[in-house]
C-alpha cells in the first residue's frame, strides 16, 4: 500500500492578509485586551454582582493569559458605578484605653474630623490656660483658699481662747502644737514655778491640758476633711471654668457631625475626659528626657487625637486594592510600638491598616500562590471572611506565643469582594483539601488558553494587538506584521485552528519587535521585525538544543537517518526548558525471543520510566497478544529501551514507535532509519494524537539537516495531529522541494507499511494473513515460538525407557 506524504500546504496554515482592511494598527480603535474569554468574564461579572457572603471569585487559568488584566478591567468598571467607601478612624477608648474604638465616617469626612480634633486640641491648649489665668478664676480660687484657712484658724483661736481662760497657752511649733501653763502675766511658767504650785493646782492644770489636747486632736482630725472640702470646691470651680472653656468649642464641633451618632457619642466622652484632665493642657517645662535628646513619650493630649486609618478623600469610586505581598500583617494591619526607657509602649494612634481595611467597601485582588506562601495568611483571610470583620491581632498572639498585654482594637465590619487569581491546579487542590474553600469562593472564573481561529477572531486579535501597542506606547504594526503575529499565535497554541491568547508572550514579542524597529529607525513594525524577534528569542534559549544536535552530528549520540535496521527505530520526544521547547530524536531498540509473553520495559525496570510510559508499553503488549495470539499461547519475550537515555522517560507518545520496533524484530523486516515516528497507540491498533508535534518534526528535520538530507527522510505522525501543524518555513520549503516528508497515519498497519516498505496485511476469509506481509511474518514467528513451547512441554520418551 502506498502512503503519500502530506501536502506542504497542510504543514502550515498562513493568515490571509485580505482578512484585514487596515494598513497599520493606527487605524484601529482601542479595545479591551481580553478576547475569547466570554465564560470567564461572565463569571466575574456575576460574582461581583452578587452581594452575598461567600460569593468571592477565584480566577483560574494558566499564567500570562490575561486573568489579572481581565479582573482589573471588570472590577474597575464595577467600582466606577459605586460610591467611595467610608473612612475609618481609631480613637481612644476613655473607659478602656487597651481597646480603641473604631469610628465610621462618610468618605472624606474622616480626614476633616481628624483635622478638626487637631484644631480643637490647639484651641483648648490656648483657651483653657487663658481661662484659668483670668482674674475671676484667681479671685474665686483665693476665696476658697481663704475660707479654708479662716475656718482652720478660727477653730484654733477658739481653742486658744478656751485654753487661756484656764491659764494655759496653745503654742504652735513648726510641725505640731503644744499646751503650756501660763502665769498671771500670760507668760509660760518655768518648771520651778510650776513646782511651786500646790498639788491641787498642778492636777487641775494637767486635767485641763488633757481635755484641751483631746479637743485639739479632734480638731486636727477635722482639718483634712475641711481641706478636702476646699479641694472639692476648687475642683468644682475648675470643672465650672473648664466647662466654660471647653463646652462651646465641643458643641460647635458636634453640630458638624449631628448626623453621625457614634462621632457625637465620642465627642461627649472626649469632652468629659478633657474636663477631668484640663490641667494636661497647661504648658509643661522641658524635662530631663528632652535635654538628653531621648525620644520622649507621647504627650497626654495624644489621647484626644484621631488615628485616620483609611482616608478616601481623594476617591470618587469604590476602592480597588492589589496586595502584592499578602502576609498576615499586610492583610489585617498591625499595632506598632515605640521604645521608651527600655520598654515598648503603644496606643491607639499606632494602629496601622492592612489591605482589607483599604479595600473595605470595594475590591481586594490577591495572587493565590503568594497568599498561600505567607505563613497563616490563608487562615487569616478565611477567618476574616467567615466572621465578616477585620480584627487586628499579631500573629504571635494568634498562635499563643506571647501573653503580654497589648492593644485590642475594635473589629471593623468587612464589606469587600475578594478576587483570587491562580492556576487551575491550585484551585482544584484547594477545592479538594480545604472544605471551607467552596463556602468562601463560590465563583470560579475559568480562563481559556486559546480561541478558535476564524476571520472574525483574527480581526478581534488584530484589535488586541493594536490596543496593546497603544497602551505600551509601541510603534504601530503594518498589516504584514499583524499577519505574522497571528501565525505565530497559532504556533503558540499548537493548533492551526486556534490562536493563543497568552497576553504575556504577545506583549513581550511586540516589545522586542519595537526595539528592532527602533534600531533601524523605522516608524512602523513590519513582518521582518516580528520574525527577527522570534528568531532572537529562540537564539537566546537554544544553547542546550545546539549541544544535543552537535553531539548527534559528532556521533556521540547515536542516531541513524539512513539505511534499514531490524528492531531499531527513531522515536521523537520534546524537551522543555522554561518557555522554550524543542524536539529530539531518540533511538529505540527492541529484541524478541522465546518466552512467556512478557514485554520488559527496561526504563520501568530501572525506575526511569514514568507511569504513562509504562501504561503505553502495557497497551502495546495487549495489542500484540490480542492480534497475533488469540488461539495459541503468547510465547514471546521482548525488551524495549530508549538507547542513551539517562533521565526520566514519561508519556505514551513513543508507544507507536516501540510497537513498530517489536514487530520489526518479530517479523525480521528492517525499519527505514530515514523516518522518525511519534504517536500513541491503543489496544485496537489506532494511532492517537500527541503533544508537541511541531517541535518533534522540526527536531528531526534539524538533525537530518545536520547529518545531510537524502530525499527519503521524514516523520510519521498521527493523522489527528495534522490540524496542529504550524511548522517553520524552512521545513515547509524542504517538504515542497522533496527533501523532507511528513506522513500522517491512522493505524499501526499504515505506519508499518511506511517503515518496512511491505504491506501490513489483513486477514483473508480464512482468518489468515498473507505470508509475505508484516502481520503474516509476525504471526508465523509467534506460532513457531508457540510450537517450540509445546514441544518443550511434552514428556521425553527416552526418559521413560
Amino acid at each position: 500500500m502506498s502512503q503519500q506524504p502530506l501536502s506542504p500546504d497542510l504543514l502550515f496554515t498562513p493568515c490571509d492578509p485580505a482578512l484585514f482592511s487596515f494598513s497599520t494598527t493606527e487605524e484601529l480603535a482601542e479595545t479591551g485586551l481580553i478576547v475569547g474569554q466570554d465564560r470567564a468574564l461572565e463569571a466575574i461579572r456575576f460574582g461581583l454582582g452578587v452581594k452575598r457572603s461567600g460569593f468571592n471569585i477565584f480566577a483560574l487559568g494558566p499564567t500570562g493569559h490575561g486573568k489579572l488584566t481581565a479582573v482589573r478591567d471588570i472590577v474597575s468598571r464595577e467600582a466606577d458605578a459605586l460610591p467611595a467607601a467610608d473612612d475609618w478612624c481609631y480613637v481612644n477608648n476613655f473607659e478602656d484605653p487597651a481597646k480603641p474604638k473604631a469610628l465610621r465616617l462618610p468618605a472624606g469626612r474622616g480626614g476633616v474630623f481628624a483635622r478638626a480634633m487637631e484644631r480643637l486640641i490647639e484651641e483648648l491648649s490656648v483657651s483653657i490656660p487663658a481661662t484659668f489665668e483670668g482674674e475671676e478664676y484667681r479671685t474665686r480660687a483665693e476665696q476658697i483658699e481663704d475660707e479654708g484657712r479662716r475656718r482652720e484658724q478660727g477653730a484654733l483661736n477658739h481653742l486658744r481662747a478656751e485654753a487661756r481662760a484656764a491659764q494655759i497657752e496653745l503654742i504652735e511649733t513648726s510641725n505640731s502644737f503644744a499646751f503650756v501653763p501660763i502665769g498671771q502675766k500670760n507668760e509660760p511658767l518655768a518648771p520651778d514655778q510650776f513646782e511651786k504650785l500646790s498639788e491641787e493646782q498642778q492636777q487641775a492644770l494637767h486635767d485641763k491640758m488633757a481635755h484641751l489636747h483631746q479637743q485639739l486632736q479632734k480638731l486636727l482630725r477635722q482639718f483634712p476633711s475641711w481641706r478636702k472640702e476646699a479641694k472639692e470646691k476648687v475642683k468644682s470651680l475648675n470643672r465650672e471654668f473648664a466647662v466654660y472653656a471647653i463646652s462651646h468649642l465641643v458643641e460647635t464641633l458636634k453640630e458638624n457631625y449631628a448626623d453621625l451618632a457614634e462621632v457625637c457619642a465620642y465627642l461627649d466622652r472626649a469632652e468629659q475626659d478633657i474636663i477631668e484632665h484640663a490641667d494636661d493642657f497647661f504648658p509643661k517645662s522641658e524635662g530631663v528626657m528632652s535635654l538628653l535628646n531621648t525620644q520622649a513619650r507621647v504627650t497626654p493630649l495624644q489621647r484626644y487625637r484621631v488615628n485616620l486609618l483609611v482616608d478616601h478623600t481623594a476617591s470618587a469610586r469604590a476602592p480597588i486594592v492589589e496586595e502584592i505581598l499578602p502576609s498576615h500583617v499586610n492583610l489585617i494591619g498591625r499595632v506598632e510600638h515605640q521604645a521608651y526607657m527600655g520598654a515598648l509602649v503603644t496606643d491607639f494612634s499606632m494602629v496601622r491598616p492592612g489591605a482589607l481595611h483599604r479595600a473595605n467597601g470595594g475590591y481586594l485582588i490577591l495572587d493565590a500562590h503568594k497568599l498561600l506562601m505567607q505563613p497563616y495568611a490563608w487562615e487569616t483571610l478565611k477567618r476574616t471572611l467567615q466572621t465578616g470583620e477585620i480584627r487586628i491581632e499579631s500573629l504571635e498572639r494568634t498562635l499563643g506565643l506571647i501573653s503580654t498585654t497589648s492593644l485590642e482594637p475594635e473589629p471593623i465590619p468587612l464589606q469587600a469582594k475578594i478576587v483570587l487569581t491562580g492556576d487551575r491546579l491550585l484551585y482544584y487542590l484547594l477545592s479538594y483539601y480545604d472544605p471551607e474553600f467552596a463556602d468562601l469562593f463560590k465563583i470560579a472564573a475559568d480562563f481559556e488558553e486559546s480561541l478558535t481561529r476564524s476571520p472574525e477572531s483574527s480581526a478581534d486579535y488584530a484589535r488586541v494587538i493594536a490596543s496593546l501597542a497603544l497602551r505600551e506606547k509601541l510603534r504601530p504594526l503594518d498589516r504584514d506584521a499583524v499577519v505574522r503575529v497571528v501565525e505565530h499565535s497559532a504556533r503558540l497554541a499548537e493548533d492551526a485552528e486556534k490562536l493563543s491568547i497568552r497576553l504575556r508572550s504577545l506583549n513581550d514579542l511586540l516589545k522586542e519587535a519595537d526595539y528592532l524597529a527602533e534600531a533601524r529607525q523605522a516608524k512602523l513594525i513590519n513582518r521582518d521585525d516580528i520574525q527577527a524577534a522570534i528568531d532572537r528569542w529562540v537564539r537566546r534559549s537554544d544553547r542546550v538544543r545546539e549541544r544535543i544536535y552537535e553531539a548527534i552530528r559528532r556521533g556521540q549520540i547515536l542516531i541513524s537517518v539512513d539505511g534499514e535496521v531490524v528492531g531499531q527505530i527513531n522515536g521523537l520526544s520534546v524537551i522543555g526548558l522554561g518557555d522554550f521547547s524543542f524536539g529530539q530524536p531518540s533511538r529505540i531498540t527492541a529484541t524478541t525471543r522465546l518466552g512467556s509473553g512478557k514485554i520488559v520495559d527496561i526504563e520501568r525496570e530501572t525506575e526511569l520510566g514514568g507511569p504513562l510510559h509504562s501504561k503505553g508499553v502495557l497497551i502495546l503488549s495487549s495489542f500484540i497478544a490480542s492480534r497475533y495470539a488469540t488461539t495459541s499461547p503468547f510465547s514471546v519475550a521482548a525488551s524495549l529501551v530508549f538507547e542513551q537515555s539517562y533521565g526520566q522517560v514519561e508519556g505514551d507518545s513513543a508507544s507507536l514507535a516501540e510497537l513498530c520496533a517489536i514487530l520489526s524484530s518479530l517479523s525480521g523486516l528492517p525499519i527505514r532509519q530515514s523516518l522518525a515516528v511519534t504517536g500513541s497507540v491503543n489496544q485496537l491498533g489506532q494511532v492517537q494524537p500527541i503533544g508537541g508535534v511541531n517541535e518533534k518534526i522540526e527536531g528531526y528535520f534539524d538533525v537530518c539537516r545536520e547529518l545531510g538530507f537524502n530525499g527519503r527522510q521524514g516523520v510519521i505522525i498521527p493523522a489527528s495531529n495534522v490540524k496542529n501543524l504550524m511548522l517553520r518555513q524552512d521545513v515547509v520549503e524542504a517538504a515542497r522541494n522533496g527533501q523532507f516528508q511528513v506522513y500522517a497515519v491512522e493505524t499501526v498497519d499504515q505506519a508499518l507499511a511506511l517503515l518496512t516498505g511491505q504491506s501490513a496485511g489483513v486477514r483473508d476469509e480464512a482468518g489468515e494473513f498473507a505470508a509475505d506481509t508484516v502481520n503474516g511474518r509476525v504471526e508465523r514467528r509467534l506460532k513457531e515460538f508457540s510450537e517450540i513451547v509445546k514441544q518443550l512441554a511434552k514428556p521425553d520418551k527416552s526418559d521413560k525407557d
